[in-house]
């Protein structure tokens, strides 16, 4: 089910029953187009996530704390606050317990992107269009990392 809150641009949508077993995921997503925004909600709660979606960086910046997501998906080219600077700052605010940081961009796609991606804070950087099953193996390999983790 897709939320809509006219008073604040971003989408909140909740996992309904979709068959998925195993760990469900708090994603965020940040991206200033709605349509990637939406599709990509879409998919992730077909597969059992909790997805909240922001339109604007500086508005991500916000629900990451109140929303605390496991995940963080961001175009790096954001009004408000750039995804670069977005992964910046999460990985000031919590440093080893920041959530797996996503970047992705259609525009900024050579090495030297990628590289200030990386110093960004980024774990993971896509070029758009990117491959929905690239991005679903590292959800599901950062799950299997994090169970790992908490059954030791």
């Amino acid at each position: 089910m897709v939320r809509l809150n006219r008073k604040h641009p971003f989408t909140i949508v909740s996992p309904g029953d979709s068959g998925q077993s195993g760990q469900s995921l708090r994603v965020l997503i940040a991206d200033d187009d709605r349509d990637n925004a939406t599709m990509l909600a879409t998919v992730l709660t077909a597969e059992g996530h909790e997805v909240v979606s922001a339109l604007r960086g500086d508005e991500a910046l916000e629900l990451s704390r109140l929303f605390r997501p496991d995940v963080l998906i961001t175009d790096v080219n954001m009004p408000g606050v750039s995804g670069y600077a977005l992964a910046r700052e999460l990985r000031q605010r919590h440093g080893n317990l920041c959530p797996l940081l996503i970047g992705m961009s259609g525009v900024w796609t050579q090495t030297s992107d990628r590289l200030l991606g990386e110093a960004a804070g980024f774990d993971h950087y896509l070029i758009k269009p990117y491959d929905v099953k690239q991005l679903l193996g590292l959800l599901a390999a950062f799950q299997a990392q994090s169970s790992k983790g908490s059954a030791s």
